[in-house]
């Protein structure tokens, strides 16, 4: 265990198996560490994986990889009590070969990552709890593990140990968790037979089914649901900011039934039999919450550093691509016979203002304070639109007209002319 590395990476999520591939694959004698019995073993939940983020890393993983269902259709709903107003987009022109997106079962899927990582030369140690870091001054030369002699010694660390990243924490590269900054999702996993499954969505060939749905399922917290179709089952799911369910003392698999039993969506789920059920925090704090993500021999990737597009709901594919770059900063400095300190690491950093992490988390850092600070946006307007489009589309002998002047009349009683206009210029500001 004395053995010195030429990098320690703490987590097997996404994040942390993309920098140790990535290391080991360009030669570098690379240990990697989890806390579960295996890779994923934390993960029931089924999740949507980004192709282009992987492709950059394995190129072919669709050899191989356990995918679920490629992604051909998009579906979002804005629901009311006991309506929706929705859009879907479907194309011909996706495949199971390019597709850029597919459903997964995250437990068999990082098992499958990290195996890719070992047959490339990652040193895996799994049921080990990484419990400090190892400091020379101010400069991280290795970590203490909860095993007899476990401390491992390594030129630069890379942390990918999760939203709760206690070794960030304690080590004060990152500030306490705040509940205005996390999400507290819970998702459940539902088996349906393939061929109902199928018949029910209209898919063939591996097709696949999202939808995304926000409005009155959440009560007026700020959060989003989603539904995702797998080979013979379907993930299903909501999430509020933390700071709101303890606000408002409502425990989430109680927002989760109501989602099930909403009248757009339990058609889909009825039959279904439930065979996981899962709940864990999600980084939704954006580039305000970003820590520092790098410093004197370490850094930050995944989720321990807030990297979380949370209104795209794009995570994994942050969490990759932060962790290749934060390997290729390694393997550059090295390449240079340089030192991983403070200034060198920079690199990283640089890296990631060139990738869409940071552009994507930049452009919508303000998304959440605009829509935190004006809740009618989750229930007014959600109920104004299904509301019209009810009475618009109604055919009961009113003439047209009528029904425009009722509809305008009607909206402007739930939201003034210029509210309306503040609130579209609020959001066209907190999207650029």
């Amino acid at each position: 265990m004395k053995e010195k590395y030429d990098c320690i990476v703490v987590g097997a999520g996404p994040g942390g198996t993309a920098a140790a591939y990535t290391l080991a694959s360009n030669g570098l004698n690379v240990i990697q560490l989890e806390r579960g019995e295996y890779p994923g073993s934390k993960n029931v939940q089924g999740a949507v994986l980004y192709a282009n983020s992987l492709e950059k890393i394995i190129p072919d993983f669709r050899m191989d990889a356990p995918l679920e269902r490629f992604l051909a259709e998009q579906r979002v709903w804005i629901i009311d009590k006991d309506a929706y107003v929705g859009t879907t987009h479907r194309t011909a022109a996706l495949n199971w070969d390019n597709a850029d997106r597919y459903t997964i079962l995250r437990a068999p899927f990082d098992r499958w990552f990290s195996k890719k990582a070992q047959e490339a030369g990652v040193l895996l140690i799994c049921e080990t709890t990484v419990i400090d870091l190892i400091k020379e001054k101010e400069r991280v030369v290795g970590v203490r593990t909860d095993r007899e002699d476990g401390e491992l010694y390594g030129e630069v660390v890379i942390l990918a140990d999760g939203v709760n990243s206690m070794l960030a924490r304690k080590a004060g590269f990152r500030k306490e968790i705040v509940a205005k900054e996390v999400a507290l999702g819970v998702k459940e996993t539902i088996f349906i037979p393939q061929e109902i499954l199928e018949n029910r969505f209209g898919l063939v060939d591996n097709q696949g089914v999202a939808i995304e749905m926000l409005g009155a399922i959440t009560r007026g917290m700020l959060g989003t649901a989603f539904l995702y179709t797998n080979k013979e089952s379907i993930s299903i799911g909501i999430g509020c900011l933390l700071a709101d369910l303890k606000k408002e003392k409502i425990p989430p698999f109680e927002l989760l039934e109501s989602l099930k039993n909403h009248p757009a969506v339990k058609p889909l789920i009825v039959g279904g039999e439930v065979k996981e059920y899962s709940a864990h925090l999600i980084p939704e704090g954006g580039y305000h919450a970003m820590p520092q993500i790098y410093g004197e021999g370490w850094m930050i990737v995944g989720d321990a550093a807030m990297f979380v597009n949370s209104i795209h709901r794009e995570g994994s594919n942050l969490a990759m691509e932060s962790g290749r770059l934060a390997a290729e900063t390694v393997i550059e400095i090295k390449k240079k016979k340089e030192r991983f300190n403070k200034e060198n690491l920079a690199l990283y950093k640089e890296k990631l203002e060139k990738s869409f992490v940071l552009k994507d988390l930049r452009k919508y850092k303000n998304f959440h304070a605009v829509i935190g600070k004006n809740r009618h946006f989750l229930t007014t307007y959600p109920e104004i639109m299904n509301v019209s489009l009810f009475s618009l589309l109604k055919v009961d002998g009113v003439d047209k007209r009528t029904k425009e002047k009722e509809t305008i009349k009607n909206i402007l009683k739930r939201r003034s002319v210029s509210g309306i206009l503040q609130d579209a210029i609020q959001l066209w500001r907190a999207t650029r």
